[in-house]
């Protein structure tokens, strides 16, 4: 009796399963802030004007950063919006998205359930702003997740990018939650390999033979490789 409640209670302790997801090109088709920034420039009369009288600055950026350029253009974008008003148009943007045809990847919302039924503790963590992000996600209808993503912040003439998680940024973000392994990981970037490392399985997601040798040649060791559509 004390020897199977030994047993149980062990199983109990036992932590779950953590499990990442990157999001753009594995669970979206496409990236979702690019489409955003589209988007916003589509509707507006003045902003791809502004950004054309950027372009002096944006070409003497690009030899220096290629981030560099991408920064400026979203400060254009979301010029003269304040946090509140970015939320709002960031949750109204998430609602038209997920309901475009074909526009999110049906397998690997598929696999992120699977896990989140088989008790795993899913985290996407993506280079997608937060906000944006955690709202496609509640549209979607997948909820008891944490979202580790980009972050704006809040200046004088707007939003502005503040911290993008690409990279081994997404290492140092999980670290920061108090992480440093995982079980799975999910990623369709060779940009990932950092996040993808310390992961006992590795899974690329529609990934080319050349981005498969390339992963697996940064790794040591071989990966999964799935098609999803």
């Amino acid at each position: 009796m004390n020897s199977v409640s030994g047993e149980a209670a062990g199983v109990a302790a036992t932590p779950p399963r953590v499990v990442l997801f990157d999001f753009d090109g594995v669970l979206i088709h496409g990236d979702a802030f690019h489409l955003f920034m589209r988007e916003r420039y589509a509707r507006s009369l003045w902003r791809p004007v502004l950004a054309l009288l950027c372009a002096p600055l944006l070409l003497l950026q690009l030899p220096l950063s290629r981030e560099l350029p991408l920064r400026t253009l979203v400060r254009v974008a979301l010029l003269g919006v304040g946090e509140k008003r970015y939320q709002a148009i960031a949750e109204a943007f998430a609602a038209s998205l997920v309901r475009r045809p074909r526009q999110f990847c049906r397998d690997g919302l598929h696999a992120l359930r699977r896990h989140q039924a088989a008790g795993d503790r899913v985290i996407v963590v993506t280079g997608c702003e937060h906000a944006l992000v955690s709202g496609i996600l509640q549209q979607l209808g997948l909820s008891n997740l944490q979202v580790l993503g980009s972050q704006l912040r809040p200046g004088w003439l707007g939003m502005r990018p503040w911290r993008h998680n690409v990279g081994a940024r997404k290492v140092q973000l999980l670290a920061q939650h108090g992480l440093s392994s995982w079980q799975v990981a999910y990623s369709d970037s060779l940009q990932d390999v950092p996040m993808l490392r310390p992961a006992a399985e590795v899974v690329l997601v529609n990934g080319t033979p050349t981005l498969c040798k390339k992963v697996e040649k940064a790794l040591g060791r071989v990966i999964t490789r799935v098609d999803w559509f």
